[in-house]
């Protein structure tokens, strides 16, 4: 198989279904805004480290009093948060956060969260799911 799949059980609940998401992903989003978040233990060491790679920290982002920042090497970005969350997770933010919800849930795809936003009509929203092995995959629309 190619692209990104998901599993979901059938209405029956006894058997598996794969959902292909790979044609709404390229149609709502640009697959090369991503980044991942990685959940940290000292976010100034942590920062301290990928300086070293040669990571700096994006304007604007954090403070890192607040416990996270956005950091690019090139065209790469990852995140760290300390005291966000457990495992770390690769982000999107996708232009349209609001239609791939929308898709997957009729796909039947299961949320692990998702913001009140994720029901306005514009503005921020976000929500997470698992691939079959249980990395989390966050949306993260930022702004129209």
């Amino acid at each position: 198989m190619n692209g990104l799949h998901f599993m979901k059980k059938t209405s029956r609940g006894n058997t598996w279904e794969i959902l292909n998401i790979k044609s709404l992903l390229h149609e709502c989003m640009n697959l090369k805004n991503h980044s991942l978040s990685l959940a940290v233990k000292d976010i100034k060491t942590s920062k301290a480290f990928y300086e070293k790679l040669g990571f700096e920290t994006v304007e604007g982002t954090g403070p890192i009093q607040n416990n996270w920042i956005i950091m690019k090497r090139g065209q790469s970005h990852i995140g760290l948060f300390q005291d966000m969350f457990k495992e770390n997770i690769i982000t999107f933010n996708p232009t349209d956060a609001r239609s791939i919800y929308h898709s997957l849930k009729k796909q039947g795809v299961d949320f692990l969260m998702k913001s009140e936003s994720i029901h306005d009509k514009s503005g921020s929203c976000h929500f997470c799911i698992a691939d079959p092995d249980g990395n989390q995959i966050l949306f993260d629309q930022h702004n129209e």
